[in-house]
């Protein structure tokens, strides 16, 4: 396991870590909703040091190991949802815009004027605003699993949003945490790659372990509703742009990949038969060679 650091961005302190060539081609990578660092497979990050990469992962604020956002979720989660989907303003202690400042602060931190940047789902989102608000510090876009946030997408299906809003919770010892998590998983899984069940609950006992903060899942779902649209924002990027999507996706549904793909300009869309809203090791291979291809293109470009 490569060591983590603690590096100060934006007012506060994530925990990152890099591998790979310290001098190569910087990867920005941004997790999701609620998901530590560590959600990132192995395999795939070993895969992109292999290729010569500045490998960089970290902790989203409110999560994992990054700073704690103490600060209270008004209102009920589907009040909030309704709110949401009819275009009204939200309250959040933060929004997918600080994410983004926080994702900036960081490169400047690291001492990177610019990166290819790699987003998923929530972190698809955050990776967004980067390229749109900070154009020439995103050389290229890959965004996996993700939207542009817009309320009049087809909603999750009802069973994941249920749990997303808190569904499920009987106690926050470790054996209430990896029955809740495996239950979610069992989700949102891809339907033609299956989870291994037994490496699935050891991932989330580890991650129980290193860090548990449903409060802060909370608070970084409603930072998405608060943002609201990102469509004037999708529209603005001018990067080179992949996205990955699983047509079997039951939380961001696929439409939201077509809409995404007209949105940006210039887009390249591929989908991925049978997968769900998790990265399968068996697809691991495939997606690194879309991001790989991508990138080899876009720097021979510059």
């Amino acid at each position: 396991m490569t060591p983590s650091r603690y590096i100060e961005s934006n007012g506060l302190t994530l925990c990152v870590e890099e591998r790979g060539d310290p001098e190569g081609p910087p990867l920005l990578l941004i997790m999701g909703l609620g998901a530590q660092m560590t959600l990132w497979p192995e395999p795939m990050l070993e895969r992109y040091a292999r290729q010569g990469y500045r490998v960089i992962r970290y902790d989203n604020r409110d999560i994992g190991l990054s700073s704690l956002i103490d600060a209270p979720v008004n209102g009920h989660p589907l009040a909030a949802m309704a709110r949401f989907r009819l275009g009204l303003t939200t309250e959040a202690p933060y929004t997918l815009h600080d994410h983004a400042r926080d994702a900036a602060g960081l490169m400047d931190a690291l001492g990177i004027d610019s990166a290819h940047v790699k987003g998923v789902s929530m972190g698809g989102m955050t990776a967004q605003l980067l390229a749109a608000t900070h154009p020439r510090r995103v050389r290229s876009l890959a965004l996996v699993m993700t939207s542009n946030n817009s309320p009049r997408m087809p909603m999750p299906r009802a069973d994941v949003l249920w749990w997303l809003q808190g569904g499920g919770i009987r106690g926050h010892d470790e054996e209430a945490a990896v029955a809740r998590g495996l239950g979610l998983w069992k989700r949102i899984q891809s339907p033609s790659y299956p989870r291994d069940l037994v490496a699935t609950e050891q991932h989330i006992r580890a991650d129980y372990r290193r860090s548990y903060r449903p409060q802060g899942i909370l608070r970084q779902m409603r930072g998405i509703l608060a943002t609201g649209d990102l469509s004037g924002f999708s529209r603005r990027i001018r990067t080179p742009t992949l996205i990955l999507h699983g047509t079997a996706d039951p939380l961001i549904r696929p439409q939201a990949a077509r809409r995404l793909h007209r949105l940006v300009p210039g887009a390249r869309l591929h989908w991925i038969r049978g997968m769900g809203h998790d990265m399968p090791d068996e697809l691991i291979d495939r997606m690194v060679d879309q991001v790989c291809s991508l990138v080899r293109e876009t720097d021979l470009t510059e």
